[in-house]
This record gives C-alpha cells, structure tokens and sequence, in this order.
C-alpha cells in the first residue's frame, strides 16, 4: 500500500515496538504500529489516512479508517471506508466492515467479513446482520410419500 499510487500525507506516526499506548489515538495522516494499543484508532472516513498495523503490533479496540493494512493482532471491529488488505500473518477477532478488500492466504478472521457500500461524505455505519432461515423449513409439499410408478 505505501508504493502503490494512494498518496499518504507525509506525517506518519510509528509506534515502536517497545512502546505500548493505552487509550484512543486520532490520525489524520499515516500510522505504523509496531507496539501495542489498548483503545480505538479514530480517522475521519475522508481524511485519506493510512493505518498499518505490521507483523509485531497489536490492537486491542477499534480501527476507523479510509485505509487499514493488517498484519498483526487486532482484538475489535475493523471499519475500513476505502481499502483493507489483511496480509498474511493478520489475525482479527472481531467484524471487519469494508468497501474494498485484499485478504491474502494465511490471513484469519474470527468473526464477520461486511461489505458496506462507499458514501462519499458519510462516515461508514454499523450494518444490520441479515437473518437467514435454514433451507430445512421450506417443506417439499410432497416428502415422504412414496413415488407413484405408473406403467
């Protein structure tokens, strides 16, 4: 994500991996997250922020961004209004809301993958699960009975 033609805002921020944060972080531009986070990272939908999360960081909480990269731990929902790619050692428990998304072999969800349609100046809203009934309770009106052979 970072060579491809998506521009990040020159301010990126790293949290090393010796560091641990507990409480919510607000970005506007990139975030690199080697260390741990204990809270929410917040982005506004059209601040074209970038979150990456490598191989050695964890989160626990939400991710809200327009661009999320994972390849670590999250413990939460994922909100992603533009791009999400889980990359191989990503491991996510939690639902992963998104409007566009690169998942590569290896990588694990615990929880619901939910496509949310792009809103251009809305911020992405949690979407209402869609019941499904079993296929057992549509009964066949003639099951059981033995089939008529005529000759």
């Amino acid at each position: 994500m970072w060579g491809s033609k998506q521009t990040v805002a020159n301010d990126v921020t790293l949290i090393s991996v010796k560091a641990e944060i507990s409480g919510d972080i607000r970005v506007s531009g990139g975030l690199h997250v080697d260390g741990r986070i204990k809270g929410n990272i917040l982005a506004d939908p059209d601040s074209g922020a970038a979150v990456r999360i490598s191989d050695k960081g964890y989160v626990e909480g939400e991710i809200r961004a327009p661009n999320i990269v994972i390849n670590g731990e999250v413990k939460g929902d994922v909100y992603s209004s533009e791009h999400i790619e889980l990359a191989k050692k990503a491991v996510v428990t939690g639902d992963v809301h998104y409007v566009m998304m690169e998942m590569v072999m290896g990588a694990k969800v615990n929880g619901k993958l939910l496509h949310v349609a792009a809103e251009k100046g809305k911020k992405v809203s949690k979407p209402e699960p869609v019941e499904s009934k079993p296929v057992a309770d549509t009964a066949m009106p003639d099951a059981g009975k033995p089939a008529n052979k005529s000759s």
